[in-house]
């Protein structure tokens, strides 16, 4: 049985071979593994009483993670060393594995620089800033006269 690959795009029409190895030294998960900037998701809301900062880190753990404050920018960052050898009959393969990333955010002048807290639980990395208490909302009734 033999496979046949179609191309419904024709993007090289002239030498199809070339587009293929071509095609699949760039697809490679290998190569694109390499390239692509790894940086977590994050969501970001406001409370009442804080600003809530999510970040999605699966597979780290909080021993890897360091956060730092300087003036009101807060940076979480993590660095994530692995190696795997797997020893075969005469053979030797080996795997490293770097992940690393940095993230910052400018925090406003309501926040409370000295009431921030972070927990790591299930792939989450969640940080709350609690604002000042001068920028709570606070709510009154207003009489007319």
């Amino acid at each position: 049985m033999t496979l046949v690959k179609f191309n419904n795009g024709q993007k090289n029409v002239v030498n199809p071979w070339f587009s293929d190895v071509f095609d699949s030294i760039i697809n490679d998960s290998f190569v694109n593994d390499r390239f692509v900037n790894k940086v977590p998701a994050v969501n970001i809301a406001e409370t009442e009483n804080e600003f809530n900062i999510e970040l999605a880190t699966p597979g780290l753990k909080k021993e890897d993670f360091k956060i730092s404050l300087d003036k009101n920018v807060l940076t979480v960052s993590a660095e994530k060393k692995t190696e795997n050898v797997e020893e075969g009959k005469k053979y030797s393969k080996r795997e490293y594995s770097y992940n690393s990333f940095v993230r910052s955010f400018t925090l406003p002048e309501t926040a409370d620089q000295s009431k921030i807290d972070a927990q790591y639980n299930d792939g989450v990395l969640k940080l709350g800033v609690a604002k000042k208490e001068e920028a709570k909302f606070q709510s009154r009734e207003i009489a007319v006269k």
